[in-house]
């Protein structure tokens, strides 16, 4: 069960990443994002 639920947060952070990065720049920053940011707000929305 364990390695399930690791795959799927492991996938979930893959398209939340995937998302970010297909937003310019002008678009992360009226999320109050920067690219350096990315990897760190997909963690966070696995957690």
């Amino acid at each position: 069960m364990n390695l399930v639920r690791s795959y799927n947060n492991w996938r979930r952070y893959r398209e939340t990443v995937n998302e970010l990065n297909r937003l310019s720049l002008r678009e992360l920053a009226d999320l109050g994002i920067s690219r350096g940011d990315i990897n760190s707000v997909a963690r966070r929305a696995i957690g």
